[in-house]
């Protein structure tokens, strides 16, 4: 393929090919719903015991890498965006590599990083009887009293970069978020992804011959 960024549009191919707000939005709910089981065993897990969460946080961080890196470079999404039809490619409409589905997911598992840094921070604060004694709700208000930061980053951080997300995606042609511009990607539907290349396909093969 060629390396330019792709059109806005293209002959032949009536409508956007690009995904918008609604259907990745559509694509990350669905996502959320497929792991809520695995949420709900993780929340289940972490409650046994206060040191259960420092087994429990490195198979939880290698999962995520599994579903947000290799599903992209593998099969180009989440199975989120996969059902809802649409597909990460390049930005000049090659397949995403290793790099474009780590660069994609690198934000997101960088604030993981200091949600976690926070949390181990916050339980070696407090006695595993007391922590024990307490329910789900109560252990969270427990945390907080030790740590009063406790959460606040992880989700003033993740306003933020959600925030930021959508106002860049809601402002531009290509419907690209904060993620696809770091790792020089496009969201597109993929019913029109055949034709795309085809469109594309002679462009390049002139710019190669000459």
């Amino acid at each position: 393929m060629n390396k330019e960024l792709l059109p806005t549009t293209f002959p032949g191919i009536n409508g956007d090919v690009y995904a918008g707000f609604w259907i990745r939005t559509a694509a990350k709910l669905l996502d959320f719903m497929m792991l809520l089981p695995l949420t709900g065993l993780i929340i289940y897990l972490d409650g046994l015991s206060k040191f259960a969460y420092f087994f429990i946080f490195i198979p939880n961080m290698i999962f995520s890498i599994w579903f947000e890196v290799f599903l992209v470079k593998k099969y180009g999404g989440t199975p989120g965006k996969l059902i809802m039809g649409i597909k990460i490619i390049r930005k000049d409409g090659d397949d995403v590599n290793w790099h474009d589905a780590t660069m994609r997911y690198l934000v997101i598992f960088c604030i993981s990083i200091l949600g976690i840094i926070v949390m181990i921070w916050t339980l070696n604060l407090i006695d595993n009887d007391t922590y024990m004694r307490l329910g789900f709700f109560k252990r969270a208000g427990l945390m907080k009293q030790f740590n009063p930061t406790y959460n606040n980053i992880e989700l003033w951080i993740s306003g933020i970069w959600t925030l930021s997300v959508i106002i860049v995606l809601l402002s531009n042609k290509r419907k690209r978020t904060v993620h696809d511009f770091i790792a020089g990607t496009v969201v597109v539907k993929s019913i029109s992804l055949e034709k795309i290349r085809e469109i594309i396909q002679p462009v390049t093969t002139g710019a190669t011959e000459a």
